[in-house]
């Protein structure tokens, strides 16, 4: 295995093509068709639940954006001596610098004012949208690899990749791979429940714990007070997992609203 990924990094470039002389990034490409992808699945959701397409296309259209710029500025608040200096870079989305907690507060956020205005439940709209936040997760990691970040320490683990002449830990691979497994296991619980909350909930338990231990492999980590962001926020992710997970199964959201 470690051949194959040496293999592709020789012939590695961030520049998937040019147009006009504008490079266009495979970190761009690869976000937005993981975003793709998520969407097609939480369009097909929404249809089985009965949802207006109306409702449906106007959500997207709003969480989308907003995901990217919450993403953005989560991890522009947490590097903001750099940016403070180089403010032109803030809108540089081309060079990388998402961080997904920022992304699913963001959209969480968004999400909440949106159910507000059209009277359903919060709760519904992220049973519907975590799967499918899991799915983008997945494929948007490649992103990093396409970008030769997200990497952790080094390793002589036969998987390895190789940075500088040196082999380390593929981290965005384990994230990946993680999140593959997290969506699976969501779709597979949601043909077999109707408990509302659940999916909520059990996203937000195992993407805690997944991004807890990978994040502590990287060596790119976010830091505030001299702790990594992502671990500390990952923390919280799982204590409000358990909580709804145990309030879910209480029928705390089991009122039907109004579509």
């Amino acid at each position: 295995m470690k051949e194959i990924f040496l293999a592709i990094k020789v012939d590695n470039d961030p520049v998937a093509f040019r147009i006009f002389g504008l490079n266009i990034y495979w970190y761009a490409i690869i976000i937005i068709t993981g975003m793709i992808v998520g969407a097609y699945f939480a369009k097909k959701e929404f249809d089985k639940r009965g949802f207006d397409p109306d409702f449906i296309y106007d959500l997207l259209t709003i969480m989308l954006p907003m995901a990217i710029i919450g993403a953005r500025a989560w991890y522009v608040i947490f590097e903001w001596d750099y940016y403070s200096q180089n403010p032109i870079q803030i809108l540089n989305f081309r060079a990388g610098g998402l961080a997904i907690h920022g992304g699913i507060i963001a959209s969480v956020i968004t999400g909440y004012f949106f159910s507000k205005k059209k009277n359903v439940s919060l709760i519904e709209l992220t049973d519907v949208i975590f799967p499918s936040v899991a799915i983008g997760q997945a494929i948007g990691r490649w992103g990093n690899f396409m970008n030769m970040e997200a990497y952790g320490y080094p390793t002589d683990l036969p998987w390895a990749m190789e940075i500088n002449g040196v082999g380390v830990h593929p981290t965005f691979l384990y994230e990946s791979i993680g999140d593959l497994i997290i969506f699976l296991i969501l779709l597979n619980r949601r043909k077999k429940i109707n408990i509302r909350g659940e999916i909520t909930s059990l996203y937000l338990i195992l993407y805690g714990v997944l991004r807890f231990f990978v994040e502590g492999l990287r060596t790119d980590s976010l830091y505030v007070f001299g702790l990594r962001t992502a671990q500390l926020t990952s923390i919280v992710f799982v204590i409000l997992g358990v909580i709804m997970l145990v309030q879910s199964h209480k029928g705390k959201y089991s009122v039907k609203d109004k579509k």
